[in-house]
């Protein structure tokens, strides 16, 4: 069974930093592509930032460029995305996704699988 577990949501200020972590279990995590995906109340779902294992290639949406990063450790089949100088616009709640690398685009799982999410609040 495949399982995505995410942490490290929680209420910071404007400019403020919070990591996210994401383990994966049940795939072969070296073969995966991994993204971090939000939705904020009353907007759709918007991919942040993808990376995949298999080449080390990353995505990022333009609105974090410079403000966030994705890394992924293979020894912990864990994703994790560093947030700094956060705004109070990336207030959502954050989803870790996967999937197999030949179903991805941009580094960015299509679907896949899916963590249950971590609420972010940024206050300004």
């Amino acid at each position: 069974e495949v399982q995505l577990v995410e942490s490290g949501g929680g209420l910071v200020q404007t400019g403020g930093s919070l990591r996210l972590s994401c383990v994966i279990s049940g795939v072969s995590f070296d073969d995966y592509a991994i993204g971090w995906f939000r939705r904020a109340p009353g907007k759709e779902r918007e991919g942040v930032s993808c990376i995949s294992n298999s080449d080390g290639n990353t995505y990022y949406a333009d609105s974090v460029k410079g403000r966030f990063t994705i890394s992924s450790d293979n020894a912990k089949n864990t994703a994790y995305l560093q947030m700094n100088s956060l705004k109070p616009e990336d207030t959502a709640v954050y989803y870790c996704a996967a999937d197999h690398v030949a179903n991805s685009h941009n580094s960015c799982p299509w679907a896949g699988h899916w963590g249950q999410g971590t609420q972010v609040t940024v206050s300004s």
